[in-house]
């Protein structure tokens, strides 16, 4: 990462200076800095940054129309945008996300918090690069080298699934210590779709693109994804772009893994009311992959321990579902879901945490 490339982007010299001394000290070798934002298009289509700090405030070209400009050049790329602010309200907070913001740091710096805001979004970016080169070397291998991909197709098949498993995890142990639960809701998604009719293929493909439910959680900066206590007004609707930041990340692949799991990260949030995130669609025109989802991710949840609440009963967690059918769940999945519990616990048990005990 200390090679990553890391634009600044203020129209104060003192700002600009401050901050480059700080990620010199932290031993970033590759730093530019320009107090005109009216550059920064520019600049990015000749180098291609991996992380720009960004004023909100300018002249000429405010941070806000910069996003924009970024925006329109940057197809296939997850570029990490930590905002300058000195302006810490709701209204410029949820504007900047809404533009392309990932996270912010407000005026003065304090260098600790600057430069470990500044790891965290680069280890995104990284992640997000390496699956990126992975998926590339893969697609090259198998235009390469179909005469001998019939041979090798299990194996490739359980590297690539290996690291889909991987990936789904990395969103997980943001706030999980095991990241268990992924494995847990994946599997239980599996049955579920088999037991609601699905053909096997199908669910098995569930299966392993649930897995990737939450990966957009490593986007979330760690004082709302880890408060101990609950979120406030604006927090919470930070947390909820975890399900866009998901898909985003997950967006552009042809294969119909990818882009089921880029639906399922999409849509796991939205209930059959219409009352969920982020688009707020309602009944069958939410996916079914992203209804069974939703069913198998809340009752992991609930019956999970968690630092900041206890886990439920069993008795409890299928009560709440059973609440929730036909508001926030499938009602038909409902009935499906409570069929199969003694299958569910089965995989709960198997893939219990370390100290959960059910």
């Amino acid at each position: 990462m200390l090679n990553a490339k890391v634009l600044i982007v203020d129209d104060k010299i003192d700002n600009v200076r401050l901050l480059e001394m700080m990620l010199e000290f932290a031993g970033y070798k590759n730093v530019y800095s320009t107090t005109d934002s009216r550059e920064v298009l520019g600049l990015y289509k000749e180098h291609h940054f991996d992380l720009i700090l960004l004023d909100i405030r300018m002249p000429h070209v405010d941070g806000f129309q910069v996003m924009e400009q970024l925006s329109q050049v940057i197809s296939n790329d997850y570029l990490p945008i930590l905002v300058l602010t000195a302006e810490n309200t709701a209204e410029i907070k949820l504007k900047a996300l809404e533009a392309g913001a990932k996270d912010f740091v407000t005026k003065p710096f304090d260098q600790s918090e600057v430069i470990n805001r500044i790891r965290n979004m680069l280890e995104v970016r990284v992640l997000y690069n390496q699956v990126n080169r992975q998926k590339e070397e893969l697609e090259k291998r198998v235009k390469e080298r179909t005469a001998e991909l019939e041979d090798r197709n299990h194996e490739l098949e359980t590297t690539r699934l290996e690291i889909v498993q991987r990936l789904g995890r990395a969103g997980e142990f943001r706030d999980n210590d095991t990241g268990m639960h992924v494995i847990r809701m994946s599997t239980s998604c599996q049955k579920l779709a088999l037991a609601a009719g699905l053909d096997e293929k199908h669910a098995k493909m569930i299966l392993h693109a649930s897995a990737m439910h939450d990966l957009g959680k490593i986007g979330i900066p760690d004082a709302v994804l880890l408060k101990p206590g609950k979120l406030d007004a604006d927090e919470w609707e930070i947390m909820k772009t975890h399900s866009q930041i998901g898909a985003d990340i997950l967006s552009g692949n042809q294969t119909k893994l990818m882009q089921l799991a880029h639906e399922i990260a999409l849509n796991h949030h939205e209930k059959w009311d219409g009352s969920g995130y982020p688009e707020g669609i309602s009944g069958e025109q939410i996916p079914i992959e992203a209804r069974i989802s939703a069913i198998c991710d809340v009752f992991d949840a609930l019956t999970a321990e968690r630092p900041y609440k206890k886990a439920w009963s069993i008795e409890d967690a299928i009560a709440f579902i059973l609440s929730e059918s036909g508001k926030h769940f499938d009602p038909k999945l409902v009935t499906v879901f409570e069929r199969i519990l003694p299958q569910i616990i089965v995989i709960k048990n198997k893939y219990a945490d370390e100290d959960y005990i059910i």
